[in-house]
């Protein structure tokens, strides 16, 4: 009997990698940055750039009844008292000071008004219960006597709405409220969504029984 040897045969594959896909059949995407892993510059700017448009859409119908570039003002040196957003005992005193200060404005420049003189040049003075006193003496300049220089309780009505005013939008901005009241930033949020909003309402009525006939600084008429 023949014996056959049968073999077995083994046989081994190399998996070779396939070749990259053709970049003109393939078009990459553009890169994209996850939210999470943003730069921390550009989300901090983000974040106050967010602020101040909340801040002005909330308020824009009472920029109105502020004097010209008081709240720009406010707004301008705000980021530079704010700082990098550490609320220490300085940054709170300096706050204090900047809200202070740009309400005594919008207050002092209600008790405002300006002529024009002979020679055609405007001229601003402080109106008293005697009538218009010029802020420059000796300009040889005839002040008019007119009963509408004196003053009067229109003047005070819009003085204190221009105050509340600006308290109302001033105290809308995170970063104030975040210094002057730590730890009540849900309940200063739910205040504001509403506060604004009356205060623009009872400020349209009493304009409308106690118009604004002063041009003063920085004052219109309405």
């Amino acid at each position: 009997m023949d014996q056959q040897q049968e073999g077995i045969g083994i046989k081994i594959y190399t998996t070779t990698p396939p070749p990259p896909p053709d970049p003109s059949i393939y078009p990459s995407s553009p890169t994209t940055t996850a939210p999470g892993l943003a730069p921390v510059g550009s989300r901090k700017r983000r974040a106050v750039a967010k602020g101040v448009q909340k801040t002005i859409s909330k308020t824009s119908m009472l920029v109105n009844f502020l004097p010209t570039g008081t709240l720009l003002t406010f707004e301008m040196v705000l980021p530079s008292v704010y700082g990098k957003g550490q609320c220490s005992a300085v940054t709170t005193l300096m706050i204090n000071v900047l809200l202070g200060l740009c309400t005594l404005s919008c207050f002092f420049f209600h008790f405002t008004d300006s002529f024009r003189g002979a020679d055609g040049k405007v001229y601003y003075g402080f109106v008293t219960p005697k009538g218009l006193a010029v802020f420059k003496a000796g300009l040889g300049v005839e002040v008019p006597k007119e009963e509408r220089y004196k003053l009067r309780l229109n003047d005070f009505v819009h003085a204190i709405m221009s105050a509340m005013v600006f308290v109302a939008i001033a105290f809308s901005d995170h970063r104030v409220t975040g210094c002057l009241f730590p730890g009540h930033a849900k309940e200063m949020d739910e205040v504001m969504q509403s506060f604004p909003l009356m205060v623009g309402i009872v400020c349209s009525g009493l304009f409308l029984v106690f118009p604004n006939t002063r041009y003063g600084i920085g004052c219109m008429a309405a």
